[in-house]
């Protein structure tokens, strides 16, 4: 079981994407051109009123039950990219040694906490999404967003960046 934990979740990852890009489209309107990016860093109830006035059902769809639904499947990607990051991480940092190997593992689990981060956004976006509009929880949540996109991010830029380097010595070699 241990070989196929690699693929199984770099697949489910990409599955995830794929899937809720699919599922959120209608998310992107002219005043919430990020999509559901927008209601994770709405700060404050004007902003959050701003992002849940653009998604008020119409006759061709109810963007509230959308985004429900996204955040809802957000849970299961979660699990799979943070488990994702945290391996290839790992498996990376193996061919170095010292700060850059320290870096690699650090941030491998930095992406487990961002998967923790990102179950309080959903859940403060699920709250906000019933129509609580709570100023706390709302600087909650986009803190929360913030802290988990710069931990994921900085994961990935270490994937690209050092895997690179890594492919172009193994080339050399």
């Amino acid at each position: 079981m241990r070989k196929y934990f690699f693929p199984i979740v770099a697949v489910g990852s990409l599955v995830m994407v794929i899937v809720m890009s699919k599922t959120s489209a209608t998310l992107k309107t002219s005043a919430t051109p990020l999509g559901i990016l927008n209601l994770e860093f709405a700060y404050n109830g004007a902003k959050a009123g701003t992002v849940l006035n653009a998604w008020q059902p119409n006759e061709k769809i109810d963007n509230i039950e959308v985004a429900k639904f996204n955040t809802w499947l957000d849970f299961i990607f979660l699990f799979f990219y943070s488990l994702f990051l945290l391996k290839a991480c790992k498996i990376l940092s193996c061919n170095y040694k010292g700060a850059l190997q320290k870096t690699g593992l650090l941030l491998a689990n930095g992406a487990i906490l961002a998967g923790l981060l990102d179950i309080l956004e959903n859940a403060g976006m699920l709250f906000t999404l019933r129509g609580n509009i709570n100023n706390a929880i709302l600087l909650l949540t986009t803190t929360v967003s913030i802290i988990k996109w710069i931990l994921a991010l900085a994961a990935v830029a270490y994937l690209l960046i050092f895997g690179a380097a890594f492919l172009i010595r193994m080339k050399k070699n």
